[in-house]
């Protein structure tokens, strides 16, 4: 069962410890929006799924109580002991647990060859640079996640909007975006300053994943998302980009569009031409 409010400040008691701002230890406290995250996930018995910063393991013990084996990286350390006494021995063999950055780790070392999910409450600092390594794959067949409800924005953000952007665009390339939920900032304890919102990806059947210099070639158009972006890539493709123009030319984009009001579509046939 998810930990309520007085469970968590109990355990947190016990342990000696406050949480970490540095870390992003807002503890999910509402059991709705636990059972809410495992419901848009699909999880069913049998299923891999990693998750980021199980903390006190309020979702983790849902997933394994749905029958899921769950592989985790926690990077503190008294969180991760904890979990290895109080959750781990109640579900022999279906909780892994790795303690370290998820920045280092950001499928928490599951193996390879099998399909899996990704069911977490992302610490917001790392949400935007972990999406970025998930993206380079392998990738999961589906991800639920809470972020803060500003970054959720940005992920599902449509062009022709100030919000969208190379994260956008490299996210809705390889993901199509699914009913998702908005969460109170009354749900977590401590409460956060902001608005949460659990984002629900789904993989495309052909999902498009972008080259590492491709990636690095989109970003530094956005930088200067306000100039036309024939003046932006002049000096950044050998032909100033007029292949890739005439290629997307049926779609309305132009020399003088902005990074801003290019598709993902679009975008993916940069790679043809970069």
């Amino acid at each position: 069962m998810p930990l309520s409010l007085s469970e968590t400040r109990e355990a947190l008691a016990l342990l000696g410890v406050h949480p970490k701002h540095a870390l992003g230890q807002n503890f999910l406290i509402d059991g709705n929006i636990v059972r809410k995250s495992v419901e848009l996930a699909k999880v069913s018995p049998g299923d891999r799924i990693v998750e980021v910063g199980p903390g006190l393991g309020t979702l983790t013990r849902t997933l394994l109580e749905a029958g899921a084996e769950v592989w985790a990286v926690e990077q503190d350390a008294t969180m991760s002991h904890y979990l290895t006494v109080h959750v781990m021995p109640r579900h022999p063999g279906r909780l892994h647990l790795l303690q370290g950055d998820a920045m280092d780790h950001p499928i928490a070392n599951i193996p390879a060859g099998q399909p899996f999910k990704i069911v977490a409450n992302l610490p917001y600092a790392i949400s935007t640079p972990w999406m970025d390594a998930v993206l380079e794959g392998p990738l999961p067949e589906r991800l639920v996640l809470m972020l803060q409800y500003e970054a959720a924005l940005r992920y599902m953000a449509k062009p022709g909007t100030k919000l969208f952007g190379a994260i956008s665009i490299f996210l809705q390339s390889a993901y199509d975006i699914a009913p998702g939920h908005k969460v109170a900032a009354a749900c977590f304890h401590p409460r956060p300053d902001v608005e949460s919102y659990l984002l629900n990806l789904v993989r495309k059947p052909a999902p498009f994943v972008f080259a590492d210099d491709v990636k690095l070639l989109i970003r530094s158009c956005f930088q200067q998302r306000r100039k036309q972006l024939g003046a932006v890539l002049r000096d950044k493709l050998p032909d100033g980009g007029a292949a890739w123009f005439a290629s997307i030319a049926a779609s309305g984009c132009t020399p003088k569009s902005r990074a801003e009001d290019i598709p993902a579509a679009c975008w993916q046939q940069l790679t043809l031409h970069a």
